[in-house]
């Protein structure tokens, strides 16, 4: 049984853990916390853990393992397996059945069910409501992914911190992907992105108040009393909807609209299954992408009713924002320089090293966040050019997502991940194909046009580009200096 007190003397351990908070601000920090639960009453809730498995034959043991070791057992884990056609099923039910478990808390129980749902055209969805009605008597849901690895600890934390304050509705867990068992060139390449990727969203969540913006599916608990309510006002009979591509981004947005916290938690840890394939991340990205989008967008797109003023929206419209002033900045600069050098007009500044000098010293401050850092994660940020691909590589995303988006074609983006999981698809190749088409198309043009309009380009592109270099410099000196309190992601 896991209380508040087995959870303060945890925190204050924390420090003696290698890698763990080591500065006498980020010890401020722990105690803080401890002291906050220090004052909540000592209650055995209960939990029902859901894992909803799609083809998950190569982690589902590990999964499950994972949550039988925990110093918090949940009460009772249902694998839920829909739509499969590899060995999920068959391995999981190796684990089918109860468990009597010594754990640091004492003797625990539990007992592990696995449910074959077959052919579910709501896919993961489908799988997380069936979930939910087998736990909604519980006090909480805990969701997490076919493929996600959780740290021992990581169920007691996030249940001690959910019982201490009743407004919380839930509570993530800090995502990164363990990149020791990744092999090969182009599989590292993506899941040092990746990782760099989830540690700055986790710090800009964690920089915020703790308030997480999305609840994500991969290792977070739900209260139930909030999952009901969220349900009521949204005159929904399930948790979560079939209409929207980020299922676990509407439901914390309606967890948060019907006044609950969204929180995500500074202690407990889990690894997540990347994408090791540039088709796969490519569509895993997109989905997520298009889906945000949606939400973001004002008015009613189908079933799905935009939301842009909702503070949990608001990372997301500076992450779009961003990502089209990256756009911009690489593209026209790629442009005017081969102007430039066209009509021998390139004259080099040494000024235009600050801005990578800048952002090669925020990866590596990013870098620097994680708890598990190492030296793939290093070379990542300060040698620039990894960096740089990946960035390339995100910007494609972000146009595809907007292109299919603002063109209303409706596509199963769910069916295309899981295609591109296969290796099946060349959808990421086009932004490639169109940025070329661009190239060149601008190279004729500009070779047709006379001496005087070329010079006029280069006059009035250069500054514009120059001040829009200078702010989004600035703003990234902001982040690199802004203190991180202690935090570890």
């Amino acid at each position: 049984m896991t209380d508040a007190r087995s959870f303060t003397s945890h925190a204050r351990d924390f420090d003696m853990h290698p890698g763990a908070l080591g500065t006498a601000g980020e010890q401020g920090f722990a105690d803080d916390f401890a002291a906050v639960l220090e004052n909540t009453s000592v209650h055995r809730s209960t939990i029902g853990c859901v894992i909803p498995a799609y083809n998950e034959e190569e982690s589902i043991a590990d999964v499950i393992e994972a949550l039988l070791a925990q110093t918090r057992v949940p009460d009772v884990i249902h694998v839920v397996v829909n739509n499969t056609s590899d060995a999920t099923v068959k391995i999981a039910s190796e684990y089918s059945g109860p468990h009597e478990l010594h754990t640091e808390l004492g003797e625990q129980f539990t007992e592990v069910f696995v449910h074959d749902i077959g052919k579910n055209p709501d896919k993961k969805v489908g799988a997380l409501n069936y979930g939910y009605s087998l736990v909604e008597g519980y006090d909480y849901l805990l969701g997490v992914d076919g493929d996600t690895i959780a740290d021992s600890k990581a169920v007691e934390y996030l249940e001690t911190e959910a019982i201490s304050d009743s407004r919380i509705g839930g509570i993530s867990a800090i995502y990164t992907i363990d990149d020791k068992p990744i092999k090969g060139l182009v599989a590292r390449f993506l899941t040092a992105g990746q990782r760099t990727q989830f540690a700055a969203f986790n710090l800009q969540n964690m920089l915020r108040g703790r308030n997480m913006a999305v609840l994500g599916g991969q290792f977070s608990i739900f209260s139930t009393n909030a999952l009901r309510d969220a349900m009521k006002q949204n005159h929904q009979s399930t948790p979560w909807v079939k209409d929207s591509e980020v299922e676990d981004s509407l439901l914390s947005l309606q967890i948060k609209s019907a006044g609950y916290l969204t929180k995500i938690s500074p202690y407990a840890r889990a690894d997540v299954g990347g994408m090791t394939t540039l088709s796969g991340y490519d569509a895993q990205q997109v989905k997520w992408t298009y889906g945000a989008i949606e939400l973001m967008w004002p008015g009613q797109r189908g079933d799905t009713k935009g939301q842009p003023f909702h503070p949990n929206l608001r990372l997301r419209w500076f992450e779009n924002f961003g990502m089209l002033t990256n756009l911009f900045v690489r593209v026209a600069f790629l442009t005017l320089l081969a102007g430039s050098l066209t009509i021998h007009a390139f004259v080099f500044s040494p000024l235009w090293l600050i801005p990578p000098v800048i952002a090669m010293l925020l990866n590596l401050r990013i870098a620097r966040t994680m708890k598990n850092v190492d030296r793939t994660d290093v070379l990542f940020a300060v040698l620039f050019f990894p960096a740089e691909i990946f960035m390339w590589i995100r910007i494609s995303h972000f146009v595809r997502s907007w292109t299919r988006f603002l063109s209303r074609k409706k596509v199963d983006n769910w069916a295309m991940q899981a295609k591109a999981e296969r290796g099946g698809g060349l959808g990421h190749w086009t932004p490639m194909v169109v940025l070329i088409a661009v190239a060149i198309a601008l190279a004729v043009i500009w070779v047709m046009v006379g001496p005087m309009v070329q010079s006029s380009i280069l006059w009035i592109g250069w500054p514009i580009v120059g001040v829009v270099t200078v702010l989004q410099t600035l703003l990234m000196f902001s982040k690199l200096v802004r203190r991180h309190h202690g935090f570890k992601v």
